[in-house]
């Protein structure tokens, strides 16, 4: 993983040591995220219900990291008289793990949904959904890596990515919305609209990051 900042004697700097544990903490957290979102996608196309029920312990986990992340944040701000590029950063990452942290709440919806689900038959769209949420996870991972690797190329790239998962919204909110003649109650067809809606608000999250990757190593918006 690259240094956030280039100072000339890094090592010795206290605001610089705190930033980087700051970037494994972040990374760490992105994890745990990660392993959220692959959890709520078995529950909901796998019907995995034993994933699901894991959702709650890990959005703890994720939570615990955000509160932690903003507070040390904050700390180095108040206290360690952080230069101008070291201010940069550390905007940057309580932004980010804001992101991260929603992500999260999104997963742990989604795992709910797979629960309430669960009785009924799978719908005809699940396919096109699980595609949908397979991109969505690309953007994900590829958000962190830009993270890692401060990318500020595949940082911006992930606005691009962003359009076919709201194309993919689009079109399945279409299809939801005006199937006709449904037997039985409406509650899966409703689930399923929740269901795409989280997943698109995730893959902006996702965009989120990418674009933070990027200000952190522009300075610029």
């Amino acid at each position: 993983m690259k240094a956030v900042i280039n100072n000339t004697n890094p090592e010795n700097t206290p605001p610089t040591r705190a930033i980087k544990r700051l970037e494994r903490d972040v990374l760490r957290m992105g994890a745990l995220v990660e392993q959220s979102f692959r959890l709520s996608h078995q529950a909901l196309f796998a019907r995995d219900l034993t994933a699901a029920e894991e959702l709650p312990r890990l959005d703890k986990k994720i939570d615990r990291f955000y509160r932690q992340i903003e507070s040390d944040c904050t700390s180095i701000i108040t206290l360690q008289a952080p230069t101008a590029q070291d201010l940069r950063c550390l905007s940057a990452f309580m932004q980010l793990v804001r992101d991260l942290e929603r992500i999260g709440d999104y997963a742990k919806d989604l795992a709910e949904i797979a629960i309430k689900i669960f009785p009924y038959p799978p719908h005809a769209s699940l396919p096109e959904i699980a595609l949908m949420s397979n991109n969505a996870q690309a953007m994900l991972a590829t958000s962190l890596l830009a993270l890692a690797d401060l990318d500020e190329i595949n940082g911006r790239r992930l606005k691009y990515l962003d359009d076919d998962v709201d194309h993919a919204y689009n079109q399945l909110y279409h299809t939801l919305a005006h199937q006709k003649d449904v037997p039985g109650v409406i509650e899966p067809i409703l689930l399923l609209t929740l269901a795409i809606r989280c997943l698109e608000r995730m893959a902006d999250h996702a965009t989120n990051i990418g674009q933070r990757v990027a200000y952190i190593v522009t300075g610029q918006r």
